[in-house]
């Protein structure tokens, strides 16, 4: 189930906010527990064995390790399971299609059955794995209650799109927390503001560039292959930070406040800026249980620039089990690297900043090329085609109507123009509190509606990282 889905906006959502409001404080955690375990279910039933065997599993090696004392053993016997279980499902096909087509011949050295990856559980095992090792870290005793590590994992909001929950961040909300009428409030205005972003952008720029990517590259203008390659920028970024407003907005309306994992990554001036604005609780997560366990940058430049670029290759990795994505994220690492090793030295000064921005902005749109690619060598036509003229009979006009270039602009103006003017603007509350004006409360009213209308009419309606 997704939250921009008729039966989940007008059925499961009123269902559970009524129930959760009228029953005792001490039922609430169970309830969410039984409503988020059936949420995931509606959509990958059989899955849900998988998810709880997780839960289980982390749970228990909890408590051996708070009970035993911190033993290393039982923490990396804990997370090679945690890995197996991820690498199985999440990469058995890749390495058996890798292996065989290297090394195969005529025999295939890895059975080639077809492993069906499971909704979210590249997000709900890393959460797994923050509450284990902040175990044994120390920073947190282990959950004695199984229903309350069942709610860290499984609670709905934040399930199978993230934003990754790390369990200290949650752990005294899981336990108490208050529902107040300003947060309340806050939380809808959030969620309208996502289905928004979600349904009315992502979702109408989803069908260009879906369309666009079933041609060869060469059939396509270069005019609408920039154009195709802008879409993807805004699809992406309008569809993951639309799905984290409404999972911290559903949040908010349940009582937990939820990290941001967007802060306007499109007006970075640095690709190490862009990391720090994009998708914030996947890059805080390897930040604190990747990076800084190898050193950081405590142990010289050529020890830092190799924990970076073993950062990347495992944040493409974990996006998705293709070479595409292993490349985008070594691309990634080699800007990293290359602006703490060499430009970065004249970047931030604030002299440049324009021409930092476009450069940013350059080498974040020809990342997410390789990002949304079938394979490296489409990638890499795409991009050949966007620079080189050439006969197409695929043109631009055949997308562009007076709507698309509509909403292409509020899409460039949203993603990070309007919030910085309207943040200056003194008592202007965009969707960042519970207060709302009577003006503000037609707009958020006016977005709800198209958007249900929009989902009503079958718009297209996919989640890109609902494959991760």
């Amino acid at each position: 189930m997704v939250f921009s889905s008729i039966v989940f906006l007008w059925v499961l959502l009123p269902l559970i906010l009524v129930t959760y409001f009228i029953s005792p404080k001490r039922m609430r955690n169970g309830l969410l527990t039984v409503f988020s375990l059936f949420f995931y279910a509606w959509g990958e039933p059989k899955y849900i064995v998988l998810m709880v065997l997780s839960v289980l599993l982390n749970y228990s090696f909890g408590l051996l390790i708070e009970y035993f004392g911190r033993k290393k053993m039982l923490l990396a016997l804990c997370v090679a399971l945690n890995l197996l279980l991820l690498g199985y499902f999440k990469y058995y096909n890749f390495a058996a299609e890798t292996v065989n087509s290297l090394f195969g011949g005529v025999s295939e050295l890895i059975p080639a059955i077809h492993v069906a990856l499971p909704i979210g559980i590249s997000f709900y095992t890393f959460q797994a794995l923050s509450y284990v090792v902040d175990v044994y870290r120390g920073e947190n005793r282990a959950q004695k209650n199984p229903v309350n590590m069942m709610l860290y994992i499984s609670f709905f909001p934040q399930l199978i799109a993230g934003p990754i929950v790390k369990y200290h961040d949650i752990e005294k909300q899981i336990e108490s927390r208050t529902v107040t009428a300003e947060g309340f409030s806050y939380g809808i205005k959030r969620f309208i503001f996502g289905l928004g972003k979600k349904v009315i952008l992502a979702n109408s720029f989803a069908e260009v560039v879906d369309s666009v990517y079933g041609y060869q590259a060469g059939d396509v203008s270069s005019s609408l292959l920039w154009l195709t390659a802008v879409f993807y920028m805004m699809q992406i970024y309008f569809d993951f930070s639309g799905y984290s407003d409404m999972a911290i907005g559903l949040g908010k309306m349940f009582g937990f406040t939820f990290n941001e994992n967007f802060n306007l990554p499109y007006t970075a001036t640095s690709i190490r800026d862009f990391w720090r604005k994009w998708h914030i609780s996947l890059s805080s997560w390897f930040r604190e249980y990747v990076y800084i366990p190898l050193g950081g940058n405590r142990k010289g430049n050529v020890r830092t620039y190799v924990n970076l670029w073993i950062v990347f290759l495992l944040t493409g990795f974990w996006h998705g089990a293709g070479w595409t994505f292993i490349f985008w994220g070594i691309y990634h690492g080699f800007f990293n690297v290359l602006e703490r090793a060499f430009i970065g030295r004249w970047m931030g000064k604030g002299r440049w900043q324009i021409w930092e921005h476009i450069y940013t902005v350059f080498v974040v749109l020809i990342g997410w090329i390789f990002f949304r690619a079938e394979t490296i060598g489409q990638a890499w036509d795409f991009i050949r085609y966007m620079f080189t003229p050439h006969e197409a009979v695929i043109m631009a006009e055949r997308y562009m109507d007076r709507k698309m270039w509509i909403l292409l602009a509020a899409a460039i103006i949203a993603c990070g123009p309007v919030q910085w003017f309207l943040n200056r603007v003194r008592g202007c509350g965009f969707a960042r509190d519970g207060k709302i004006s009577a003006a503000a409360g037609i707009g958020y009213m006016a977005v709800l509606w198209l958007s249900i209308l929009l989902l009503i009419n079958n718009t297209y309606n996919p989640f890109i990282y609902f494959r991760f």
